[in-house]
């Protein structure tokens, strides 16, 4: 008997490649944040190259930079909050699977639909209050643009572009929860 004789699913070889695609639901955009995922990837692996560099750079040459922290910082940053968006475009958010599995298809398209409008009210009220931080790390009290810079010896505008790209992804996320909302809604029940 192969390993293979209990297997329900795809093959496993497909395994991987399924698990890492957008749901259907989450339409254009869903597919888009896949394909954008790509990059906060590499931006960690990036953060790695660069601690592994500052370790060098600090304890064998005895030269460390003062750039490499918050480079690493910002980058995980980014990566973390983008990778709300990227599992809610594969519809892999928290849900309590003891009680979702035991619902009919009927009762999971409500469940669904419903957990998907309480993500994007919470999402866009998250990202309303988002806003109000980066009206201030991007503009003076006197309306002039200036991203807000972290104050450091090296004083890059990391804290000012973080501010933004998290305002941004959760309006994004918002629009995501619409989407997959409004297509669990017009999804057709399958028969149990």
């Amino acid at each position: 008997m192969s390993t293979n004789d209990h297997q329900t699913g795809p093959d496993v070889a497909e395994a991987p490649r399924e698990l890492a695609n957008a749901v259907p639901e989450a339409g254009l955009l869903g597919r888009v944040i896949q394909a954008l995922g790509i990059i906060f990837a590499i931006g960690i692996l990036c953060s790695a190259g660069i601690l592994f560099f500052e370790v060098i750079m600090r304890y064998v040459f005895n030269r460390p930079t003062t750039w490499a922290h918050e480079t690493v910082i910002m980058l995980n940053a980014a990566a973390f909050a983008f990778g709300g968006l990227f599992v809610a475009a594969q519809d892999k958010h928290i849900r309590v699977v003891l009680l979702y599995n035991t619902l009919s298809s009927r009762a999971r398209r409500v469940v669904d639909v419903c957990i998907s409008l309480v993500c994007a009210a919470s999402c866009g009220m998250f990202a309303w209050a988002s806003w109000q931080g980066v009206k201030r790390s991007l503009w003076t009290p006197q309306g002039e643009f200036r991203l807000e810079t972290s104050g450091s010896a090296w004083n890059p505008p990391f804290p000012g572009l973080i501010k933004a790209f998290l305002f941004f992804v959760l309006v994004a996320l918002t629009v995501q929860f619409l989407i997959l909302a409004y297509n669990h809604a017009r999804k057709a029940p399958t028969n149990d």
